[in-house]
């Protein structure tokens, strides 16, 4: 099956999808919701002794992280002391998203066990509101602000029975989840400490007024990972638009690697809707193994960066840490609070641990000619003083053009210490031929052939991770040589002496 293909036969099957559940829920609303909401209603605000919620609370174990052994019951005192919740310690409320099966996914287990290896002591609740959350989508949509405010009503009595700081609770919610974590917020008498969003849900909450959705509003500190937000006809599984304190996208929040799209789309075409769930699982549920991951390998956490778009993450740059540009993923994230929202991208690896080391290159071309933009293909080798990373694809985001500084991102996935030596390696583009190519990207670099004349400045790198900043030069011995392999070392002069003056031309010429 072709690209086009494939990429046509998901738009469809997402909106005949969409449909179905819109018309749905046009049929069902009026008699099903309503219904639903008139004995949430009733629930909430009935206070006895047959209290019975919809929602439970089931406060999990280190030791059994995958059983719900004990249920904590608003209006009961005793089960937190059956529960031996700690009131002085941090609290965690997990909020899963909307359940098609009616169960848990095998994320949640994980998830609790790494809540517990990262704070020990700590009280992890899981809400479970499956009995609404396996609706037909747009109805469980509509069930999570009266879900969100049964939470809140927990909230509620558990900080006036035990007097807990809510600055030590935290809500981390999934997909439809991070909106109810939202609601509960936003109606809980006092504010919580923190939510985190896990690629909070987009059909039914993308575009809309804050307080019907996820929202810095709705907690001190609001942080929000957003990894599936490819949307198309007006569909997107997860939120595109910001709605916390700082938005992280990783991999702009796109598809992320190690998902296999195509193959889960070829599996919709053998199999119907009932596999639409495999196209979007992956994708979707990568927001949490990032957060699972930050839990687990703290010690390497993965950098995200500000950045005005993912279209100039991609050109390299936004790789600044100054004035907080930069942050940490998942749960040691900085609490940053602006009067703006903080938009953060970061690249990811395919498996845990996610976190890459990011580059940043610049280099400026020059020519005493006028000469057509240049459009050829790059990869690039980086060596330090802990190992290497080759033949990286340097991704050129506009045609290469002379008398400009061009801006480059490059990445590798394994810690190679500090920068040492940086290799150039062309290939073969737009049909040019070997000896072609050969002989023009050596006078790039040389400055020699009077047809080109083009020269090049000095190469500025920085390191995201260290943000240590380089120079590097052509290395001698090979001006000389027409090759197709250009090497750079170190320059003599550091970037923190480059005076305007210093970063006049450097000629790359033979003697």
């Amino acid at each position: 099956m072709k690209a086009w293909q494939v990429r046509f036969l998901y738009f469809v099957v997402l909106n005949a999808a969409v449909q179905y559940v819109t018309s749905l829920e046009e049929k069902q609303a009026d008699s099903v919701f309503g219904n639903y909401l008139s004995h949430l209603k009733d629930l909430i605000e009935h206070k006895d002794d047959n209290y019975h919620p919809v929602t439970k609370f089931s406060l999990r174990t280190s030791s059994h992280p995958d059983d719900d052994l004990c249920y904590i019951v608003p209006g009961k005192p005793d089960s937190l002391a059956a529960c031996s919740f700690n009131s002085t310690s941090k609290t965690f409320l997990i909020i899963h998203g909307w359940a098609l099966g009616g169960m848990f996914d095998s994320w949640m287990t994980k998830l609790v066990s790494s809540l517990y290896e990262r704070e020990q002591s700590a009280n992890v609740i899981v809400v479970d509101w499956l009995a609404l959350a396996q609706n037909h989508y747009g109805i469980a949509a509509q069930n999570a602000k009266a879900v969100g405010q049964e939470i809140a009503h927990f909230i509620d009595w558990i900080e006036e029975t035990t007097n807990m700081p809510l600055k030590n609770l935290h809500l981390i919610g999934y997909s439809l989840g991070a909106h109810v974590a939202g609601f509960a917020g936003s109606h809980a008498n006092n504010k919580v400490g923190r939510i985190t969003g896990l690629d909070p849900a987009g059909p039914d909450f993308e575009g809309e007024h804050a307080h019907r959705r996820l929202s810095p509003d709705d907690a001190h500190f609001v942080d929000v990972l957003h990894t599936f937000t490819r949307g198309s006809l007006g569909l997107s599984i997860g939120i595109q638009q910001p709605v916390g304190h700082v938005d992280i996208y990783p991999n702009g929040g796109s598809f992320q690697p190690g998902c296999n799209l195509r193959g889960a789309l070829e599996k919709i075409a053998n199999h119907g809707l009932f596999a639409i769930t495999d196209a979007v699982k992956c994708q979707h549920e990568r927001s949490i193994h990032l957060f699972i991951d930050s839990l687990l390998n703290n010690q390497e956490a993965a950098k995200a960066y500000r950045c005005g778009s993912n279209a100039m993450f991609d050109r390299g740059m936004c790789l600044s840490c100054r004035k907080s540009r930069c942050n940490t993923v998942g749960y040691n994230i900085a609490k940053v609070r602006r009067a703006r929202n903080v938009q953060l991208y970061t690249k990811t690896r395919a498996s845990m641990p996610f976190r890459v080391y990011h580059y940043q290159l610049k280099i400026h071309f020059t020519s005493k000619l006028n000469r057509s933009e240049m459009e050829p293909s790059i990869t690039v080798s980086l060596y330090g003083t802990k190992g290497e990373s080759e033949n990286l694809e340097l991704k050129l985001m506009e045609k290469i053009a002379a008398n400009k500084t061009h801006s480059f991102l490059l990445v590798t996935e394994k810690d190679i210490g500090d920068l040492l030596m940086v290799k150039f390696r062309w290939v073969d583009a737009n049909g040019w031929s070997a000896s072609n190519m050969l002989k023009m990207v050596s006078s790039w670099w040389s400055g020699d052939s009077d047809s080109a004349n083009v020269e090049v400045h000095k190469i500025r790198i920085r390191a995201g991770e260290t943000q240590q900043k380089m120079v590097f030069c052509v290395r001698e011995s090979e001006a000389q040589s027409l090759t197709q392999e250009v090497t750079f070392v170190k320059c003599k002069d550091a970037w923190r002496r480059l005076s305007k003056r210093a970063q006049r031309k450097v000629t790359l010429e033979k003697h």
